[in-house]
């Protein structure tokens, strides 16, 4: 008869004796505060993500270190818009106006290249720093001194819906996690009857991409950004002809229906997110209502933000969206995006000026200064900017010439302008450098990683360790790329 121990591997007798028991539990302990060290330092290869209750997805979770910020609103523009008529000043482009650029390409992404063309705009300093900053908006440009421009960055796109993609969720294809749905993954939420990510849309459209911009990718579907705005209040909160009474009681029901299931069936998780999902759009029935309502807002603060506008009801629908961010952070929201512009429409809907320039915006210019602005100033007035990051960005910038036989600008992802303002952010500097006619990052050029890196680091999140394991990939918003912009943080 076979004794059990002559069944046991070599390692497995070796636990049988002593002394070869205490050895190996000597290296297991050993190697178990080494694996504590090296992720406390974070210096494994694969991070590790947060423990979420499926029941309670939004609950409040720690950041990996102290954080700056509690909370994100971002200002996206949509179509890409011009460095060169903002933020990013560049004269030598005005000697040149009218002249070819040596060396320069004679196609670009739609079509032949033309002449240089001057910035149409003037600049003019601007606050204590004297930042050269465009009569395009004035309004914001009043701001500089409490702004960190980032003029440097790069995208990995020139065509709209990648370099989107890549933006909001750090990669060109479809299928990623949103910037929003990481935070939210990462932190969940201080109000427990709203959503932790709320994706706010301008009121010409939705963006080129779409929901890829609030999408949750492969994380659970939790952490998908909800949309609305002013304008279109959440879908589908009341069931018509239903009485406030009858839909309580319903409601009542239902939960009890759901937890004596859930006693039935421990332990499974996708039903208590399910059951998570449909309290949360319950509680929202009760909060949404009031917190969208902007009747109660004072007339004058209103008038600041441009919501009172009867001679331009597109400014005036983005200002009601810019008040109804800032309450969405004032009731604890993480994540606000704020969406400045619609889909591809030749620039007329967005920032997408290919033909005439100039022109589209002094519209697009006029809808966003005064109510983003105004949101920001509200913010700083009530103390919220010093808890609230502020980040105004898009997806890529313009070439320093006009396509020929047109008087705009072609696609450039070679070097472009974001800022942050608010929580942890160093006032009133400007980093990174393009070439003297604009085209081209030179000094401290930023892939977007970078930026996105530096959003997560200002919420207390290290962009190496907030992972999750997708397809066997231990997958993250950077990918395996990104840095800090340290020189634009306090």
């Amino acid at each position: 008869m076979t004794h059990p121990t002559e069944q046991l591997s070599i390692q497995g007798r070796c636990l049988l004796n002593r002394r070869g028991f205490l050895s190996g539990a000597t290296l297991g302990l050993g190697s178990i505060a080494l694996t504590s060290l090296l992720e406390r330092d974070s210096l494994l290869a694969a991070g590790r993500g947060p423990i979420i209750d499926p029941a309670h997805p939004y609950a409040p979770r720690p950041s990996h270190h102290p954080a700056k910020a509690r909370n994100v609103i971002v200002i996206f523009c949509a179509g890409a818009v011009s460095q060169l008529e903002t933020w990013d000043y560049k004269p030598e482009l005005a000697k040149h106006d009218g002249k070819p650029l040596a060396g320069g390409p004679a196609v670009t992404f739609q079509g032949p290249a033309g002449n240089l063309a001057r910035p149409q705009y003037p600049f003019r300093p601007r606050g204590q720093t004297g930042k050269m900053v465009s009569d395009l908006i004035p309004h914001l440009a009043e701001l500089t001194d409490d702004i960190a421009f980032i003029h440097s960055l790069t995208s990995k796109s020139n065509t709209h819906g990648p370099a989107e993609n890549f933006l909001s969720t750090g990669f060109v294809l479809d299928g990623f996690p949103s910037l929003g749905s990481w935070i939210s993954y990462a932190l969940g939420s201080e109000n427990q009857d709203l959503p932790a990510f709320v994706s706010i849309l301008d009121p010409r459209g939705v963006p080129q991409n779409g929901s890829n911009n609030w999408g949750p990718g492969f994380l659970p579907a939790a952490f998908q950004g909800t949309t609305f705005s002013s304008k279109d209040p959440i879908r589908h909160l009341a069931a018509p002809g239903v009485s406030p009474e009858s839909d309580r009681a319903a409601r009542s029901l239902l939960q009890r229906m759901n937890r004596r299931h859930l006693e039935q069936h421990p332990g499974d998780g996708k039903l208590a997110a399910r059951i998570a999902s449909y309290e949360l759009a319950a509680r929202m029935q009760l909060s949404v209502p009031g917190i969208s309502d902007l009747s109660t807002e004072p007339a004058h603060v209103l008038d600041s933000y441009g919501a009172s506008d009867t001679t331009n009801p597109i400014k005036a629908g983005f200002a009601r969206n810019c008040i109804l961010a800032r309450r969405l952070i004032e009731k604890g929201v993480r994540f606000v995006q704020l969406f400045n512009g619609a889909y591809a429409s030749g620039g007329e809907l967005n920032w997408d000026g290919h033909s005439k320039i100039k022109e589209q915006y002094d519209r697009h210019g006029a809808i966003l200064d005064q109510p983003a602005a105004a949101l920001i100033r509200d913010l700083k007035e009530r103390g919220l900017l010093e808890e609230t990051l502020v980040v105004w960005c898009t997806e890529f910038g313009r070439m320093p010439f006009f396509q020929k036989g047109a008087q705009g600008r072609d696609h450039n992802p070679d070097g472009f302008t974001c800022w942050l303002t608010g929580a942890g952010v160093k006032k009133g500097v400007s980093h990174g450098v393009t070439d003297d006619l604009g085209q081209r990052a030179v000094q401290d050029i930023h892939p977007l990683y970078d930026l996105n890196a530096t959003v997560l680091h200002l919420l207390g999140l290290d962009h190496e360790r907030l992972t999750f394991e997708h397809n066997g990939v231990q997958r993250r918003l950077t990918n395996v790329e990104g840095h800090l912009i340290r020189e634009v943080l306090a």
